[in-house]
Order: C-alpha cells, then structure tokens, then sequence
C-alpha cells in the first residue's frame, strides 16, 4: 500500500496555497569545461553499513558526460561504483588517486574535503 502524499525529491509533501506550483530545476543542456568544474571529493560512509565511498560531488552537464567520467574514475582507481543524481560513488577511499586524476585531466578546481 503507498503512501497518498508522497514527498517530492526536494522534500516536499503538500502545500495549502492552491497556486503553489512546483518549480522545475533548470539543468544545464551544455557540459562546463574541465576548468571550471568545482568538483568537491569527499568521503562518505552514511547509509553504506559502515564499508567506504568516495563521492565526486558538484559536476555540471549532462548525465551521459557524467557517466562517462565516473567510467573513467572507476577505471583509474580500479574499483566499482556509479554515476547518478549529480554525483560520483567510488568504492573504497580513493580520494587522492581521484584528485590526481582530476588535475591531470584539466578538472584543476577540484578539491579534497
């Protein structure tokens, strides 16, 4: 049985204004250069029954770009992961071999948290 208010993504459930409308999150249709990505990695163990992932947060552009460069990531630092929602999961703490790949490959505004 499903819930009849499910929240939305941005975590809202009703509203009592009867002109409330939800306002679309614009995506960018083009990819930003390299250069002016600000990428953020962090490492995350939230919800993941205590096992390590690095997350490669704050790409800009299109999912296929995105997913593209976590194959490249993954296949850097020789481990599993996915591409989803914005964000990078790499499996393992990885964050210096993905900051050194980042800088190699022009993503120069990246940075370690």
């Amino acid at each position: 049985m499903s819930k009849k208010n499910k929240p939305d993504s941005r975590g809202f459930v009703f509203s009592t204004d009867p002109n409330f409308k939800f306002e679309e999150e614009h995506h960018s249709d083009e990819t930003l250069l390299p250069a002016q990505q600000k990428l953020k990695v962090r490492l995350d163990t939230r919800h993941r029954a205590g096992k390590a992932v690095t997350l490669v947060e704050g790409f800009m552009g299109k999912e296929q770009d995105l997913e593209d460069l976590g194959k490249k990531l993954k296949s850097f630092c020789g481990t599993g992961g996915s591409a989803k929602d914005g964000e990078i999961i790499i499996q393992g703490d990885q964050r210096d071999k993905v900051i050194q790949w980042l800088g190699k490959n022009g993503y120069k505004n990246a940075k370690k948290i």
